[in-house]
């Protein structure tokens, strides 16, 4: 190859000199390039890098920046560059410019890459999954930030990260990249699944083992028993398709899946990567549910407790006011009617002593509040909640429930638990924060599209959140923990909470969660 000038690829000398034949045989590519950035000359490993057609090699575009370019001129060493010969195929070169003295002419040496820069990011993107599931983030910060990472990393069309609900018979998408969300993707997904629709994510679920479909893109299309969900998954374009179960303590608690790009394929480094970051998804889901292990035993202890609180405080106040009443009894049954000044203490001391009896009731009955199990039971513990927080904080707490039992009736019961304690978090919130007087709670079933959805709001008329930052009530900001929990608890049900602020000031949280079609016998709620 001269650098000096165009020489056409092979036309060499029959007899190379020794350092065209180190050129000739170079691993790494070598080329000659014009002010224009435009080939003059290539090796063969150029040619082969490059994708170039050996015998038009001169005039064709190189992948390099033009020497003039503001990102290298004056930049002496090694430069990197992201290059895409053709959709799908993605390549990264290192590689080093170096003018011909007195010519327009450039030399560049450049090698592959490639592989190399994807291992680095792949084992940063493990390192980055391992420090969120590590710091103890709420479960799906981690799982998005991680569905995040698997789609940059490998350039991928999408990915989601499901997880399996406390009874097994749903998934939820808890972290989701390249595709958008819709509301009613879980109801389309089952209406597939009824025309005869293959979930392929199931098979993985099953085995416990990785599913690997080729060419998924096409068969899903062409698929009429697909069609609810063509809308939704024809963008971004996407080819082959792979489902890895996520395993805790070799139980299946979720799946990640991977949409790979066209002209992407499916090799065992690429499995191999997925696997890690599946794992990483599996140790966060399972941190999660330790986690509300132990919020359920601290629970249970400190019911334990206000029971002990109840015999210490309660029933001995009572006794008390019994034997007094008792006393009254013993002297009228002896025909000594007690004088009205006896009558008066007594009366006083019945009152001093209810009037605690009251007082302590009214602080312990939020924490002995019933489960809300049921429509009813939801109706009860809310109301529950309002009286005994008006009660005890002389805050008017009002309750609006539509009766929407007929609507809930079927609803599961981890649901209606997880709409109570989103409700209660952000009663206690507004007390706590809020400087509030008055607090408004409303609970309704509302039409949503196609289906319903059950509808949650709290309002006070507090000194509300900066508008400019953000921040709620109490400066807790969106990340405080009990914001973090509540949308938790709304997202594993595909809800959403929202925090506005209201014309006449104040703080509206608004909890909305899609109600499921028919029964709990819909079955899998899934992606995929």
């Amino acid at each position: 190859m001269d650098p000096t000038g165009p020489t056409a690829v092979g036309t060499r000398a029959a007899s190379p000199a020794p350092a065209e034949e180190v050129v000739e045989h170079a691993p790494d590519g070598l080329a000659v390039i014009d002010g224009e950035a435009r080939f003059l000359d290539a090796n063969p490993a150029a040619v082969r890098l490059c994708g170039l057609r050996p015998g038009a090699v001169a005039g064709a575009r190189s992948p390099f920046p033009p020497p003039g370019d503001p990102a290298v001129a004056g930049r002496p060493g090694e430069h990197t560059l992201d290059w895409e010969p053709r959709p799908g195929l993605r390549r990264e070169f290192a590689y080093v410019v170096t003018q011909v003295p007195g010519r327009p002419r450039w030399v560049v040496s450049f090698r592959d890459v490639t592989m190399s820069r994807l291992r680095e990011r792949r084992l940063a993107a493990i390192a980055k999954a391992a420090s969120s599931v590590a710091s103890k983030r709420s479960l799906l910060g981690t799982l998005e930030v991680l569905a995040q990472e698997v789609a940059r990393t490998d350039a991928l069309a999408g990915v989601q990260v499901l997880t399996v609900n406390g009874s097994g018979n749903r998934l939820h998408v808890m972290g989701s990249a390249g595709f958008g969300r819709s509301g009613e993707f879980f109801d389309r997904l089952m209406q597939c699944r009824a025309l005869g629709a293959r979930l392929r994510m199931l098979d993985a679920l099953g085995s416990r083992e990785p599913v690997v479909v080729p060419d998924r893109y096409d068969a899903v299309m062409q698929d009429p028993a697909w069609a609810p969900l063509h809308d939704f998954m024809r963008h971004p374009r996407w080819d082959w398709f792979v489902s890895v179960p996520l395993l805790a303590r070799g139980e299946p608690v979720g799946i990640l899946n991977a949409f790979f790009a066209p002209g992407q394929t499916v090799g065992d480094t690429e499995l191999e990567f997925l696997l890690a970051m599946a794992e990483q998804a599996a140790m966060a889901v399972d941190h999660a549910a330790l986690l509300e292990r132990e919020r359920d035993v601290a629970r249970r202890e400190e019911r334990q407790k206000l029971a002990r609180d109840l015999h210490d405080s309660v029933v001995q106040q009572v006794f008390s006011m019994m034997m007094q009443a008792k006393s009254l009894g013993v002297l009228v049954a002896r025909g000594l009617p007690p004088a009205p000044e006896e009558v008066a203490q007594v009366a006083e001391d019945l009152s001093g002593s209810a009037e605690a009896v009251l007082a302590d009731l009214r602080g312990m009955v939020v924490e002995l509040r019933p489960a809300a199990t049921s429509a009813q039971g939801l109706a009860s513990a809310l109301r529950s909640l309002v009286d005994s927080t008006a009660a005890r904080t002389g805050v008017d707490v009002s309750l609006d429930y539509a009766d929407p039992d007929a609507c809930l009736a079927a609803v599961d019961a981890d649901l209606l638990e997880d709409v109570y304690r989103v409700v209660a978090e952000a009663l206690h919130n507004s007390i706590k924060h809020a400087d509030a007087t008055r607090i408004s709670t409303r609970l309704a079933v509302t039409p949503h599209g196609s289906r319903r959805q059950v509808v949650a709001e709290v309002t006070d008329d507090g000194r509300g959140f900066d508008p400019r930052t953000g921040a709620e009530p109490g400066g807790s900001g969106s990340s405080g923990l009990g914001m973090t929990v509540m949308r938790e608890r709304a997202a594993r049900w595909g809800g959403a909470v929202r925090v506005r602020q209201p014309d006449g000031g104040g703080t509206s949280v608004r909890l909305t969660v899609p109600l499921p079609v028919g029964s709990p016998a819909t079955g899998t709620e899934a992606g995929q």
